[in-house]
Formats: structure tokens, C-alpha cells, sequence
């Protein structure tokens, strides 16, 4: 499986004579760096590498927050309806983001009172080609919804119990008891979140008017043609697409370990 990638690695460290030889080389003749100078210095590749960083993290940590909050409610609050709101929010992960594109759209140029919109929502361009209007779709997802709540559903129900006999309100209980315990699922729905943001192709290139305001998704466009791609740079520059997305596993990955939910419990 991680074939490809090293062929990806290895090519663009190689010659552009040795790209397409014949017999292909695995491992390059002689290493060069031009195809990453190239691949850096051209357009305005820092500034979409840049923009890809903000909205993957300010999508990330908003969608940990607001899902962890639902995931407690639903695994841990009563309240009417629970479980059919719960069913409905299911119900749209089987919808296709193609058909919720338009009404994203018309929602996030709609928004009153941003981008020059009047309280109606008129007259502006509301939040298009805004770092905010490309987090929009990832900040509240189903799949975060769902997850949180299987993973707050295994916490023994002492641990609540204990936390209410004790006068602790429910913000509380949730900052203080369940949050520190979470880091498991956070760090999970953390890097499927940079992750679902980081390789975003189809919101970015609908909402950015602007290069200025493009993703590194969109930028990595710039190294195909019509008829002819420059393949070198493009597999410099895919390898450095990919480098964050390696960092913030790596950076998580730690917080995958067992964790004692029975600590305070007498």
C-alpha cells in the first residue's frame, strides 16, 4: 500500500531525464532539489500551502469542540426526542456533499450582516473567499456527532453519577470529568477532521474568487496542463501536501492508548 507514495518520494528527487525511462529506475540516479524549488517558487504555492494550514486547523478544533459537546449530550443527557434527533442527524451522512453544495453556497454568501450583507442578507458576498467560508462545511459533522457519542457511551455511569451526588453541574462534569478523559476520541476525530479539511477539492474551488484565497489542493492544479503535466514539480509538491497531514498523526498518535475510566470511582 505504500508503494505509490514511495514512487511519488523517489520521482521527485530524480531527474527529469529519469522520470519516464526506460527500464524505470526505483531509486534515482542522482538526487536533485530543483523539482522543490520549482515546485515552491512558483505561483503563489506558500500562500495556498498557508491557507490549507488555517482552515484544516480552525476546522479541526471547532468540529473536536461542538461534536464533543453533542456526542455528551446524546450519550449522557436526557431530554425529548433524543433518539430522533439522533436518527436524523444520522440520516444526513447518506446524503451526497454534491447535493448539498448549492444550499452550502446560498447559505454562506446569504449570511446576514458578514461581507457587506445587510440583516437579510443581501447586497454582499457574505463569507465567500474567507478563510471561515472554506471551514463552514467541516466544523459540525455527523460522523463527529456519531463518534463522540459511541465513545462517550462506554464511560461507566458511576463516573456521572458520582460527579452529580457530588453538586457538580453538568459544564462540569463535562470540562472538568469527561473532557480530560477524552483525549482518545479527540485525537481520532482530530485527525479524520485535518484530514477531510486537508484534501478538500470541491468547496475550496467553488467558494475562492481569488488565488489569493485558494487551497494546496487547487494549487497542485497548477502543475497540469491540457495536454502535458510537469510531473517533477508535481511530485515535489504533493510530497509537501502531504508532510501535515504526517505531522499531525505522528502528533496524536501518542494519545492512542488505554485509558482508566474507573480512576475515582469508589
Amino acid at each position: 500500500m505504500g508503494f505509490p507514495f514511495f514512487w511519488m518520494l523517489l520521482s521527485s528527487f530524480k531527474p527529469n531525464s529519469e522520470l519516464f525511462s526506460w527500464p524505470p529506475k526505483i531509486l534515482p540516479s542522482s538526487i536533485t532539489f530543483e523539482h522543490y524549488v520549482h515546485s515552491i517558487s512558483t505561483f503563489k504555492f506558500g500562500r495556498y500551502f498557508l491557507n490549507s494550514v488555517i482552515v484544516a486547523v480552525l476546522s479541526m478544533l471547532i468540529n473536536v469542540f461542538f461534536c464533543s459537546l453533542a456526542g455528551y449530550a446524546f450519550a449522557c443527557l436526557e431530554f425529548p426526542y433524543k433518539k430522533l434527533f439522533f436518527i436524523l442527524i444520522l440520516a444526513t451522512m447518506i446524503i451526497p456533499v454534491q447535493i448539498t453544495l448549492i444550499p452550502t453556497f446560498l447559505l454562506v454568501k446569504n449570511l446576514p450582516l458578514c461581507g457587506g450583507n445587510d440583516i437579510f442578507g443581501r447586497g454582499g458576498t457574505g463569507l465567500l473567499n474567507t478563510h471561515i467560508g472554506l471551514a463552514i462545511p467541516h466544523i459540525m459533522t455527523a460522523f463527529g456527532v456519531f463518534m463522540m457519542r459511541q465513545f462517550y457511551s462506554q464511560f461507566p455511569k458511576e463516573l456521572l453519577e458520582v460527579a452529580r451526588i457530588d453538586g457538580a453541574r453538568e459544564s462540569v462534569i463535562f470540562f472538568k470529568v469527561f473532557l480530560p478523559l477524552s483525549k482518545p476520541g479527540l485525537s481520532a476525530l482530530a485527525i479524520f477532521t485535518f484530514t477531510e479539511t486537508w484534501n478538500d477539492f470541491l468547496w475550496p474551488l467553488v467558494i475562492t474568487r481569488t488565488d489569493k484565497m485558494r487551497t494546496i489542493q487547487l494549487g497542485l492544479e497548477i502543475f497540469k496542463g491540457r495536454f502535458v503535466n510537469d510531473w517533477g514539480p508535481l511530485m515535489a509538491a504533493t510530497v509537501i501536501s502531504s508532510v501535515p497531514i504526517i505531522v499531525i498523526f505522528l502528533l496524536f498518535q501518542r494519545q492512542f492508548i488505554s485509558m482508566n475510566l474507573t480512576s475515582g470511582i469508589k
